[in-house]
C-alpha cells in the first residue's frame, strides 16, 4: 500500500471536507471511489490549485473517473454539488415536491432528482449563518407528513417523470409483475364440449356406427377460444423518453408472461422512423433487451413524425401483425407538426384494421388538458378509448378498459370540449 505524507491543510479545511462529500455522492451514484482516490483528488486540486472552474473540474475528472459511462454521471453531479452555495437548499426542495418555497426559484432539470438523491444521502443541511443566531425573517417549519399517504399508494400514483432513482427502481419491480388480461375471443372454430349448445353431427354420427348405427349419445360442440395479438406502437421522441422507457419494460414483462393470454406481442417504437423490436422483447433478462432495443432504434429522443411512421406501419407491417383480430395500444402524446389531414388518414386506416385501438397519453395526467394541438384533434376521433399513461395507476387501469369493450376513457369528454 502507498504512504501519504501529512497534507498541508488549515485548521479547519473547508474545500477537502467538500470534496469528500462530493466523492460520497459520487459513489452513492455508482462511481467505484475509495478513500485512496479522495486523497489523491485532494493532492491533485492542492497542486492544480482552486482559481479556473475548468481546471478544477478536469482535475477532479482525473481522479474520479476511469470510464466512459460515468462521465455523465459526474458531469451532472458535478454541475449541481459546485454550481449554488445554498445547493442543498435546492435539492432538499426536490425532494419535498409538497412544500412552496425554494423549488420555486428554479425548476428541476432532467436527472436533477436523481442525482439530488446521491448528494443528500446521509447529508445535513450546512450552516450558511455566521454563528448560532437565527438569521431574521425566517421561520423553521416542522412538516409531519407520516399519515398523508402510504408510500405503496404514492408511488402508485406518482408521474414517471418524477421519480427518484429509488422510486423508479421500484416502479419497474411493480410493474414487472403486471399483467394485461384479456378475454378470448370465440372464434368459428369448434372444439368437443359436453355443455356445448351445437350438435357435433360428424361426431354423433361416428359414434353411431361403432354401435350399429344406433344412436346412444348426441356429441355437442362450442365456439373454439382464440386470443389476439397485442401491437404496442410507443413514441420514443424527446417528450416521451422517460415514459417510453418504463412502458417497454411493463411491454417486455407482458411479453414474457405466462399464460397472460396474448397469442403474441409485436412491438414498435417511432420518433422520426419506424423500428420494429419485437425480437429484442424476447430476452428474458429486461436489461439486455432494452439494450437491443435501444440499439436498434436510432431515433431515440428525437424529434416526432406520427404520421409519417403510421404511414410505414399501414403498408408494410398491418397485414402482417394486425390480423385475428389484433388490440392495438398507441402511445404518443400527439405532438406532430405534420400535416394533420394525413396523420387522420393513417389513423382511420389503423382504427379499421384492429379490433380495438387504445391511446395511452401521458399529457392526460393534467387537470386542463384540451385537444388542442393539431395532431391531437385529428387522431382523437379515431380511437375507441382515451387513457392517461404516465403511472403505475394508469397501466393498471388500462387491464379495465382491455376487459371492457365499452369503455372509453376520456374520449367522450374531449370529443365534447373538441366539438364545442
Amino acid at each position: 500500500m502507498p504512504e501519504y505524507a501529512p497534507l498541508d491543510l488549515p485548521e479547519h479545511p473547508k474545500l477537502a471536507g467538500n470534496i469528500t462529500h462530493f466523492a460520497r455522492a459520487l459513489r452513492r451514484a455508482g462511481l467505484p471511489i475509495g478513500p485512496g482516490r479522495v486523497i489523491d483528488a485532494i493532492r491533485a486540486v492542492e497542486a492544480a490549485g482552486f482559481t479556473e472552474k475548468r481546471d478544477f473540474y478536469w482535475t477532479l475528472h482525473a481522479c474520479f473517473v476511469n470510464r466512459p459511462e460515468h462521465r455523465t454521471v459526474f458531469a451532472q453531479i458535478f454541475r449541481l454539488y459546485w454550481r449554488d452555495p445554498r445547493y442543498l437548499e435546492h435539492m432538499m426542495s426536490y425532494m419535498i415536491p409538497a412544500v412552496r418555497g425554494v423549488q420555486e426559484e428554479r425548476k428541476a432539470q432532467s436527472a436533477e432528482k436523481r442525482a439530488a438523491e446521491a448528494l443528500l444521502d446521509g447529508a445535513e443541511m450546512p450552516d450558511y449563518g455566521n454563528g448560532d443566531e437565527d438569521e431574521p425573517g425566517e421561520t423553521e417549519i416542522e412538516i409531519d407528513a407520516s399519515l398523508t399517504m402510504s408510500s405503496e399508494e404514492r408511488l402508485r400514483s406518482l408521474d414517471f417523470e418524477q421519480m427518484s432513482m429509488a422510486e423508479m427502481a421500484a416502479a419497474k419491480r411493480v410493474l414487472a409483475k403486471l399483467t394485461l388480461p384479456v378475454p378470448p375471443i370465440l372464434s368459428r372454430r369448434a372444439q368437443a364440449s359436453r355443455r356445448g349448445r351445437g350438435i357435433d353431427t360428424a361426431r354423433t354420427l361416428r359414434g353411431a356406427m361403432r354401435q350399429g348405427g344406433e344412436l346412444y349419445r348426441i356429441a355437442r360442440r362450442e365456439p373454439r377460444p382464440r386470443w389476439p395479438n397485442l401491437v404496442v406502437l410507443c413514441d420514443i421522441s424527446g417528450s416521451m423518453s422517460q415514459y417510453s422507457r418504463v412502458v417497454l419494460q411493463f411491454l417486455h414483462a407482458v411479453a414474457n408472461a405466462k399464460g397472460a393470454g396474448w397469442a403474441k406481442v409485436h412491438a414498435f417504437t417511432f420518433g422520426t422512423r419506424l423500428t420494429n423490436i419485437t425480437r429484442h422483447l424476447k430476452h428474458r433478462d429486461v436489461d439486455a433487451a432494452l439494450a437491443a432495443a435501444g440499439a436498434e432504434a436510432q431515433d431515440w429522443e428525437g424529434g416526432t413524425r406520427i404520421g409519417a411512421c403510421l404511414t410505414a406501419f399501414n403498408r408494410d407491417w398491418s397485414r402482417r401483425v394486425m390480423g385475428q383480430g389484433a388490440v392495438v395500444l398507441l402511445i404518443t402524446d400527439g405532438l406532430d407538426r405534420d400535416d394533420p389531414e394525413a396523420l387522420e388518414r393513417q389513423m382511420e386506416r389503423l382504427h379499421l384494421s384492429a379490433r380495438r385501438l387504445i391511446w395511452l397519453n401521458p399529457l392526460l395526467r393534467w387537470e386542463g388538458f384540451a385537444p388542442k394541438a393539431r395532431g391531437i384533434a385529428a387522431m382523437l376521433p379515431h380511437v375507441d378509448s382515451f387513457r392517461a399513461g404516465h403511472s403505475i395507476a394508469s397501466l393498471e387501469d388500462l387491464a379495465v378498459s382491455l376487459s371492457r369493450p365499452d369503455d372509453v376513457g376520456e374520449k367522450a369528454r374531449l370529443m365534447r370540449a373538441l366539438s364545442g
